[in-house]
């Protein structure tokens, strides 16, 4: 139940024993002007602001569940506040607020110790406190840390190296290690601080339609009940959960010999991803694709054919699109005939930069346009015989570009999750829930429209913030906003400059990976350099082995499948989901894999071993057998045994138990 209680003349609001508000000045509106620049995908924001106005509660209604605010400004400038109780939701609305303003901070109570988690994915933090994040949705960058050598190239080149706080997809959603959320529904421009001890605060460009709170009895508890709130992912088919989707690219004839190769070393494939089914483009920046969403007969001549063909032995293809349209393509002269494109502010189409190449926006305001998109989906892959696709992009939407019916700032956040529904409604208006996609970009509508995330260009090395160690740290980011189905390119995507894959990261990606609901590989942008699965008998063998344990899990993982889908509880999940104790809030080098399994993959290049911390229970080293208990262990870990332990007892114990049968290869590097 909401109260407002006056403590030596300080207004506090509190829901049961959850204080939210302990400041008469708690809300502050200010006058400013943006200033955006984009370059290829990177924004740089900058907001003057010319005039700051606090504001004082002066008077507090309270009628039944609802309470209103009324606040007085420094000129005597009035505002009110609506804070209403519904169905164990608080929600907090912006009635009346001076118009001059286009700025509106708000401050939450804080803690000192508490700690925060969300705002969609996060690359570098796990735990945000002490830290500021804007929210808007943009390429991560290239090294995303001002302090390392591949930002500082990336920045040089081509302004793309991006900081701690750059992300695909953010969210205005945050979890309190105190049991509780806050999610603001918003699509405009907001700016979380999280840095002061005694108050959270949270800044918008436009005032949210509403910002929603509620509690539970522990922090799963309240992801669940935040995925009340925003809605639930379909479940992921059977068929990917079982097997590896193989990423190549090159033509039929390679496509064939791939499948032969994974034959012969036993290799379970449940599809073929390739995203250059409909052409490529090479730039500078590595081998790109036509975007032009049609099968490229002459670079997989009977791939019609060759797609009926692998059906039948449960191999399934897969390819790529994007809401973008190559400027001299024969979808961007259907959509420039039709006047389905964004707008420059002269009245002309507006053709973004890609790298070399320029394209059209499909203008999904437009609800010829957006409808018009979705048909090329279902014509164009799904009956063309496409099983999945990478839903690529979402992020780009220039802010100075003119849509039919919106501003283009406010849609900037928004336009992740059209891509998302639009991609949603063309497989289930077909019927088909047999079919997968997987984004990158996301907002508040993933959890609904997305099937499956997957984790963006990472580097091809093993950093913190934009390797094999920040895919752990999104998906656990990720688990805290309700979204629970995530994966990554296996050995990384992004090759520029001196980086280039190594045998063993893809190996020790492969290995994380299997402990993960969905498997696929990526030969990255500039697959020459890159060590590939197909290069090596060893890989092969290695890659091999990893399935055969990633398929033992089959029954396990979709349990989880189920799980996550009935109620919103993640796939991979923070320690403290099921052990709440403040020393696994800063922990996110391992994950428990649902509620039997812990994974503390070896995320160090050429190490062997690894600081593992168990919470009280006991546990069974999956390959071993060794029992533990809880405590800090130094585990060891050779290739194709990762540091991975089931509870004793458990649902799934004798499941778990068979796994060390499986014949393990000897593998060196």
């Amino acid at each position: 139940m909401i109260a407002v209680k006056t403590i030596n003349d300080t207004t506090r609001i509190c829901s049961d024993n959850l204080t939210l508000i302990d400041s008469n000045q708690f809300l502050t509106l200010k006058k400013g002007k943006a200033d955006i620049d984009m370059h290829l995908g990177n924004f740089f924001i900058e907001d003057n602001i010319d005039c700051v106005n606090a504001f004082n509660i002066v008077d507090s209604k309270i009628i039944n569940s609802e309470i209103t605010l009324k606040l007085e400004g420094e000129n005597k400038e009035k505002a009110k506040i609506q804070i209403e109780e519904v169905d164990d939701f608080i929600k907090i609305r912006f009635l009346d607020l001076p118009k001059e303003y286009n700025r509106i901070t708000i401050r939450f109570k804080a803690e000192k110790d508490e700690a925060v988690f969300g705002l969609g994915e996060q690359f570098s933090y796990f735990n945000l406190r002490g830290k500021s994040f804007p929210i808007f949705t943009s390429e991560q960058g290239v090294g995303r840390n001002k302090n390392t050598e591949i930002t500082k190239l990336a920045d040089e080149s081509m302004r793309g190296g991006g900081d701690y706080y750059t992300t695909f997809y953010p969210q205005p959603t945050f979890v309190s290690s105190r049991k509780y959320f806050i999610h603001c529904d918003t699509y405009a421009y907001s700016y979380f601080d999280f840095e002061n001890r005694d108050f959270h605060e949270i800044t918008f460009w436009q005032a949210p339609k509403e910002i929603v709170i509620a509690s539970a009895p522990s922090i799963l508890k309240t992801v669940e009940k935040l995925s009340s709130y925003l809605g639930k992912q379909d479940l992921l088919p059977k068929w990917a959960i079982k097997g590896l989707s193989l990423g190549i690219q090159g033509g039929s004839d390679y496509l064939l010999e791939c499948v032969d190769k994974a034959k012969e070393h036993d290799l379970d494939l449940n599809s073929i991803w390739i995203q250059d089914w409909e052409g490529i483009n090479i730039t500078s920046f590595g081998k790109r694709l036509r975007w032009d969403w049609k099968w490229d007969q002459e670079l997989y001549p009977s791939l019609d054919q060759i797609i009926d063909k692998l059906e039948r032995i449960n191999i399934k293809m897969m390819g790529y699109i994007n809401p973008y349209v190559v400027k001299d393509g024969s979808l961007c002269k259907i959509a420039v005939e039709k006047d389905f494109l964004a707008k420059d502010k002269n009245g002309n189409n507006y053709f973004v930069d890609f790298g070399e190449f320029n394209c059209g926006i499909i203008d999904f305001t437009i609800e010829e346009a957006f409808n018009w998109y979705k048909e090329v989906i279902k014509e164009n892959l799904i009956k063309f015989g496409l099983s999945g696709w990478m839903a690529d992009f979402g992020e780009y939407l220039p802010t100075d570009c003119y849509l039919k019916n919106g501003d283009a700032l406010l849609y900037h956040n928004k336009w992740p999750g059209l891509w998302a529904k639009l991609n949603w409604e063309a497989c289930h208006e077909l019927e088909r829930d047999d079919l997968i996609y997987f984004m990158r970009a996301g907002n508040a509508m993933s959890q609904k429209y997305c099937k499956l995330i997957w984790a963006g260009d990472q580097n091809v090395d093993f950093s913190e913030d934009d390797g094999l160690k920040s895919v752990l740290t999104s998906a656990l980011s990720l688990s805290t906003c309700a979204m629970g189905l995530h994966h990554s390119d296996i050995g990384g995507y992004t090759t520029l400059f001196h980086l280039k894959r190594s045998q063993e990261l893809l190996i020790r990606w492969a290995e994380m990976a299997t402990f993960t609901i969905f498997m696929r590989t990526h030969e990255g942008n500039r697959p020459e350099v890159n060590h590939q699965l197909m290069d090596s008998d060893t890989s092969l063998d290695a890659f091999s082995y990893l399935i055969k344990v990633h398929n033992a899990l089959f029954d396990y993982l979709q349990y989880l499948n189920e799980v996550n889908h009935d109620r919103g509880i993640s796939i991979q999940r923070p320690i403290f989901f099921h052990y709440e104790d403040s020393k696994f809030f800063n922990i996110k080098d391992q994950y428990l894999l649902g509620d039997e399994m812990l994974v503390a993959p070896q995320l160090e290049e050429k190490t062997f071993s690894r600081k593992v911390i168990l919470p009280d229970d006991t546990w069974i080293h999956l390959f071993t057998k060794k029992q533990y208990g809880g405590g800090e262990f130094e585990i060891k870990t050779p290739y194709l045994m990762p540091a991975v332990f089931y509870k004793k007892n458990g649902r799934f114990s004798n499941l778990f138990s068979k796994i060390r049968n499986i014949n393990r290869p000897y593998i060196e590097l």
